[in-house]
């Protein structure tokens, strides 16, 4: 399975053969005291220095949230996005709950955009299904619904049958989709990391789609954070993750190593980048 993401003129393809694809989770004011008071100024320098410093690290795609406390994301969205595509040639994932806000950003983006995201609850996929047709942009879909979180990888599978049967309906290629399975934190319950793995296995397996994950969520509340991580993501796209989102600085490394290990980089030609890049 291949979904196609393109930037002003660069396309990148998330396959479901690898390599991973990374998508970078920087741009994000959650923790981020100086983006919320930069993006509230109207300055996109930062914003700019987290693209540039992501890319660089290897970052393949950038996922854009600007959403904060008193933020018109309807205006701020698409205001980042034009600002990030003028400097960046590389393909954006729009992240917000707010249809509103991803419709505006998708009205000035160019290429084809990632949305961040849909589930399964009848509100959601009212309001995303039909954006996502109409400005053909690839969605990424949450295996929730409206009983909230399962622990049940069937369950979840469930629910990722459920938007993708509902984005057929509206002529949504599955190529266009991306499972998120939903990493949960291990220190709330020790057996989140399984259920995720089972859960991916279970996509992979049945509906062969691409799959995401926001592979620091696992090691929330909990020292030593970017082990934690590392070797979440690695068993992650052993199981068959493609495209996780995370801070490309610290897990470029696992998830070349990874792809490497598994036959993915022919005469190893990207780990050798990678570690000439960061020495």
């Amino acid at each position: 399975m291949k979904t196609i993401l393109k930037g002003r003129s660069l396309e990148v393809e998330i396959n479901t053969e690898g390599p991973v694809i990374i998508i970078g989770e920087s741009i994000n004011p959650t923790r981020r005291k100086k983006l919320v008071e930069t993006l509230s100024a109207g300055n996109f320098d930062f914003v700019h220095e987290l693209a540039r410093v992501q890319i660089e690290a290897g970052a393949d795609v950038l996922d854009v949230n600007v959403g904060f406390p008193g933020v018109d994301d309807e205006l701020l969205l698409p205001e980042t996005v034009k600002s990030l595509q003028q400097e960046f040639d590389v393909p954006l994932c729009l992240d917000s709950p707010n249809p509103k806000a991803i419709e505006a950003a998708l009205k000035v983006a160019e290429g084809k955009c990632l949305i961040n995201s849909v589930n399964g609850e009848e509100k959601s996929m009212e309001a995303i299904l039909p954006i996502v047709k109409e400005y053909g942009a690839a969605v990424i879909g949450l295996v929730m619904d409206d009983n909230g979180i399962t622990h049940d990888p069937e369950k979840r599978l469930g629910v990722a049958e459920k938007i993708l049967n509902r984005a057929g309906k509206l002529g949504i290629s599955p190529e266009d989709i991306v499972i998120d399975p939903l990493a949960m934190a291990v220190s709330a319950d020790p057996n989140a990391c399984k259920v995720t793995l089972e859960t991916i296995k279970l996509v992979r397996d049945k509906l062969g789609l691409n799959m995401t994950e926001g592979s620091s969520n696992v090691s929330f509340g909990l020292p030593n954070r970017e082990i934690l991580n590392n070797a979440f993501v690695t068993l992650s796209i052993l199981y068959g993750v493609t495209c996780p989102i995370a801070n490309p600085v610290k897990i470029t490394s696992a998830i070349r190593a990874a792809d490497l290990l598994l036959g993915r980089d022919d005469y190893a030609m990207k780990w050798v980048e990678h570690f000439q890049n960061t020495q």
